[in-house]
């Protein structure tokens, strides 16, 4: 793919959950080699856009487009778009007692990129080397998946999983939830690792300026009322820091989405 092209285009997007529309005409074009941010406040809009993304099959899109690479993601089933390269962090990760994370790791990696990608000196050095960029412990990988794991552990396991698999499109929903400084700071640099100077792209969904001011994302976009009212670089998201979201409110009330 040429970097040129877009990577994700979300186009007037119109999506809901059962009758209650939530998203409003939604636009966003990320392309290779960058990362965006979605902020906004609770009950926005944020998590619908990141299952409409991955095919969450609660929720019906009443009109629009979502294409990856050209490609119209709409008409794929959840499991194809992993294959496809999407890759999702959970906002609440769920535990799989019983199923270690070295062996997910593995069999996460074979099914979408073959079973050679998950063998071999070249797998234990990435998984190694990522492993010590996360100040992830060798003992990590004998534990089960997220069983028992702390707020934080389950946000560098989500991490650990996006170096290693190396998706196009990787969504982080509130990956910065439940991390001290120090675990912002590890996880933002993993995020920055996976995608800059690559051809994959990022969308992160955050309350926070805090991980951004490490990722530095190309753009911030506030969703409103289900539609986005204001994009800017960096400094929007410290703007928002500093001042909140009303000074947004009569902008959304003028273009009718309060």
């Amino acid at each position: 793919m040429s970097r040129d092209a877009p990577l994700l285009e979300i186009r007037n997007l119109h999506a809901g959950i059962d009758d209650t529309p939530i998203l409003k005409g939604v636009d966003i074009t990320i392309n290779p080699g960058e990362i965006h941010a979605i902020m906004g406040r609770n009950g926005s809009g944020k998590t619908t856009a990141a299952n409409i993304i991955m095919g969450h099959p609660d929720y019906k899109v009443e009109k629009g487009d979502v294409l990856l690479s050209g490609e119209d993601l709409l008409e794929l089933e959840p499991w194809e778009r992993a294959r496809k390269g999407v890759f999702l962090c959970f906002q609440y990760p769920q535990a799989v007692p019983g199923l270690q994370v070295g062996n997910f790791l593995r069999k996460s990696l074979a099914s979408i990129k073959g079973e050679e990608a998950a063998k071999g000196t070249k797998f234990r050095k990435t998984l190694k080397d990522a492993m010590e960029a996360l100040d992830i412990p060798r003992s990590f990988l004998s534990r089960y998946v997220n069983d028992g794991f702390s707020g934080g552990e389950k946000k560098r396991f989500e991490i650990l999983q996006l170096l290693i698999l190396q998706p196009k499109l990787a969504v982080l929903d509130e990956t910065d939830s439940g991390l001290d400084i120090d675990g912002i700071r590890i996880v933002a640099a993993g995020i920055n690792s996976a995608i800059r100077g690559t051809d994959s792209g990022a969308l992160i969904i955050t309350h926070y300026s805090r991980i951004l001011e490490y990722v530095q994302p190309d753009k911030v976009h506030v969703l409103m009322g289900g539609r986005i009212v204001a994009t800017g670089g960096p400094e929007l998201a410290i703007k928002l820091e500093e001042r909140g979201y009303e000074w947004l409110d009569s902008k959304a009330e003028a273009e009718g989405l309060a």
